[in-house]
């Protein structure tokens, strides 16, 4: 069903919960975990697509379920006004980014999540619901990233300030560089990233950085060859042959990490944040504390070259800062994200499990809406306030209306 309001989201719940049903909430369907599947009540967001005001006096954005950050980013532009991070994709709704804690990088600006100073919950009984920092905190401290366990979200309150200009500077850079200067480069620049080819020693750089300008965005003929042709169009073929002829992985790698050259370019934010991506694969991200990232990275790139694996994607390296939200991912700690990739079709078990014994070994915390074989007995040794939660989420479905077989084995029955 497709609610338009809270008061109509509220009415289903309590329908659902009448007639001994199961109720979830949908988003774009951009996470790989079954987070939102459901045998009883599958709530679609398509009617809860208002941006219901701008506060400028109050540098904020409220807007409902089920917007989509492409939509919500372009409306702000439209009103000279930004979040301050984001991720790469805008393809997911603002509920179902922020409750499995989708996120970019940063140096000192967290997770979308990160960026709520209020919201909305409709709860198993019907009730409506707001909580921020000084309403019902402890429910906000939790439901931020509530993967849906906690009810359902119909409307997020997003901190935004003023537009501003971001410096992309993109370069290859050796991998024993960036193991060498990654504290460096994490420290000196607002948002860095890097992504490394397995099987070469070469990396691709990003730096953002704010400008004071002049725009300058990539010409259209540049962005088209780089972002549609090499980094999707080209990268798909090359990810078909090497799924039809493995050998030929490490090859292509090279190639691909030579394809694209260093580039520079000043946008608003969210077209330097985001990009296409049309290349279809399965993911496995962890989040580790910042200090183990670089011997994670090395690990892993010495566990890949000592098997027989052949790896068409690039991993990716991303760091954000500490928060305060008691399941987010960068939960009380300085993290670096460390992403692994395999082209949808080709056999990632192998890869997958060996890298997850690399990321728990160090304390990893999965991205909940990305592949992972994690269950609650690990979570209670990860997040510290993994009880906080989960006591919340017995006072708020006690009858366990939004549970599924995903929920259940990473917070228990």
């Amino acid at each position: 069903m497709a609610p338009a309001s809270a008061e109509e989201l509220a009415e289903a719940l309590r329908a659902a919960a009448a007639d001994g049903l199961t109720a979830k909430a949908v988003g774009s369907g951009h996470s790989f975990t079954s987070a939102a599947a459901t045998g009883g009540v599958l709530i679609r967001p398509e009617r809860l697509t208002a941006i219901r005001s701008i506060d400028r006096a109050a540098g904020t954005v409220t807007a409902e379920a089920g917007v989509q950050l492409r939509q919500l980013n372009a409306a702000l532009a439209a009103e000279g006004l930004s979040l301050t991070n984001m991720g790469d994709i805008m393809e997911q709704t603002v509920a179902g980014a922020t409750s499995t804690g989708t996120h970019g990088t940063g140096r000192d600006s967290g997770s979308i999540a990160a960026q709520i100073t209020a919201l909305e919950l409709v709860t198993a009984d019907g009730s409506v619901l707001t909580c921020s920092a000084d309403e019902r905190p402890e429910v906000f401290a939790a439901a931020r990233i509530g993967l849906g366990a906690l009810g359902v979200i119909s409307a997020v309150t997003f901190a935004v300030e003023p537009v501003f200009l971001l410096t992309a500077r993109e370069e290859p850079m050796a991998f024993d560089r960036v193991m060498s200067e990654f504290d460096a480069l994490a420290a000196e620049n607002e948002h860095f990233e890097f992504y490394w080819f397995p099987h070469t020693d070469s990396c691709n750089t990003k730096r953002n950085n704010r400008s004071q300008g002049p725009a300058a965005p990539l010409p259209a003929v540049r962005g088209w060859i780089d972002d549609e042709l090499l980094s999707n169009g080209v990268f798909q073929a090359a990810c078909a042959v090497g799924r039809a002829a493995p050998a030929a992985i490490p090859g292509i790698a090279r190639i691909s990490s030579r394809a694209l050259s260093a580039r520079t370019y000043t946008d608003i934010p969210y077209k330097v944040f985001t990009s296409p991506r049309r290349v279809r694969f399965v993911e496995m991200e962890y989040a580790v504390p910042r200090e183990a990232a670089v011997d994670a990275i090395r690990q892993l790139k010495a566990m890949v070259e000592r098997s027989s694996l052949r790896i068409s994607f690039p991993v990716e390296v991303r760091v954000a800062p500490a928060d305060d939200i008691a399941l987010s991912t960068a939960s009380g700690r300085d993290s670096a994200y460390i992403a692994v990739h395999m082209f949808r079709g080709s056999r990632y078990q192998e890869y997958f499990t060996a890298v997850e014994k690399i990321m728990t070994e160090r304390g990893g915390r999965p991205h909940w809406g990305k592949m992972h074989t994690r269950d609650a007995d690990y979570f209670r040794t990860v997040y510290p306030r993994f009880t906080e939660f989960t006591d919340l989420r017995d006072r708020l479905d006690p009858e366990r209306l939004f549970a599924n077989d995903y929920l259940r084995r990473v917070l228990g029955s």
